[in-house]
């Protein structure tokens, strides 16, 4: 077997564990099937199922579909309407692409990172370990050339996807003893699923998969610890500063984290060009609306937990950070191996990330550390 399928298979797998890890998502449920692709109408109205990767009202990722689904039908007065299934509602959290690439349902709302294990390109499309912000990816897809790529990648599943939705930069985690030196996280048993945790595992931890409703009773068991989520808001939601009091940012593993509409593209085609342009605005808006819901909810939780639950804010040592970038950049260099595709879009992401770097040093974070300094 040659270097190159072993490394595909290596980095597949840390998709399959990033799946079964993330969001304390309902378990499958058998795939309900419809007669065919053909478009449901009712009184010349058109009438879509959309599925998600998120337990039903999950606040911020999961509200996310509900709220795109209201966009659109009211956008169209009527004339579109999404009707949403929660995971394990219709299909199983990870049956939600299979779903629409065979039309079984019309639309999904997830995180692409999720399909890794069928094209591990598709990390590209929700974040990856030392990546882009959440505003130098909008911008790579819109203006950068990154939707073209998407629309290869997605279109082998015959599916059409939109960014819809961005939780911004997560959290670097939550620990239960102090993270200083390269030494301290030999052993770690840490919550971080794929290629965070490859990254980490590199590093001489010990990665473990859980999904989100098992991380609490695993650290207060010690079967764990350290974990990561997402940050502060839903960090706090479950309870892990009772235990562990040591909290680090930012994440290195998810700088940002795009969400997803993936839309059956028999479907797409067969929109009047007015409706796709009502969903197209639409993910837009939601985007917009995901990114701020978080950056306010996160700098609200981030005091509570400082003042009210006495929790102690660390930043990675440089040691740890220039051994996270040498290490992130040989999977991401792996990973880019995977296929032709993955290739061209590994070399996109790099040029585009040396142009924003540039720029931001300039711009955002010499604004920042002026405003903080003066």
């Amino acid at each position: 077997m040659s270097e190159k399928v072993n490394r595909r298979k290596l980095l597949m797998g840390a998709g399959s564990a990033s799946i079964v890890a993330s969001a304390s998502i309902v378990a499958s449920s058998g795939l309900v099937t419809t007669s065919g692709l053909a478009p449901a109408y009712a009184q010349g109205k058109r009438r879509l199922k959309m599925v998600t990767t998120w337990p039903k009202n999950f606040p911020g990722v999961g509200t996310a579909a509900e709220s795109i689904a209201q966009r659109v039908e009211i956008m169209s007065e009527g004339e579109l309407k999404i009707k949403v299934f929660a995971a394990g509602e219709l299909v199983g959290a990870f049956e939600a692409l299979d779903a629409v690439s065979t039309g079984s349902a019309d639309l999904y709302h997830g995180a692409d990172y999720y399909w890794q294990g069928k094209d591990p390109a598709y990390n590209f499309f929700t974040t990856w370990p030392m990546g882009m912000t959440a505003t130098e990816f909008y911008s790579w897809i819109e203006f950068g050339g990154g939707q073209a790529f998407w629309d290869e990648l997605a279109a082998k599943f015959k599916v059409k996807s939109f960014v819809c939705g961005d939780t911004g930069t997560q959290s670097g985690g939550w620990f239960t003893k102090k993270i200083e030196t390269l030494d301290d996280l030999k052993g770690l048993r840490m919550r971080m699923p794929g290629l965070g945790g490859e990254v980490i595992r590199r590093l001489g931890a010990l990665p473990v998969v859980l999904s989100g409703g098992e991380i609490f009773q695993s650290l207060q068991s010690g079967a764990i610890d350290a974990t990561e989520w997402i940050g502060p808001w839903n960090d706090q939601a479950f309870g892990f500063y009772q235990i562990a009091k040591y909290f680090y940012a930012p994440g290195f593993h998810e700088p940002n984290a795009a969400l997803t509409l993936g839309i059956n593209l028999d479907v797409w085609d067969s929109l009047k060009p007015a409706h796709q342009e009502y969903i197209r605005v639409a993910c837009q808006a939601e985007t917009q609306r995901v990114r701020t819901q978080y950056f306010y909810n996160n700098a609200v939780a981030f005091q509570t937990l400082i003042k009210k639950h006495g929790v102690e804010v660390n930043n990675f040592s440089p040691e740890i950070m220039d051994a996270v970038k040498k290490v992130s950049a040989e999977v991401l260099s792996e990973l880019s191996e995977t296929s032709e595709l993955a290739g061209r879009i590994y070399k996109s992401v790099q040029e585009h990330s040396v142009l924003f770097n540039e720029w931001s040093l300039h711009a955002d974070e010499g604004y920042m550390r002026m405003r903080r300094d003066s």
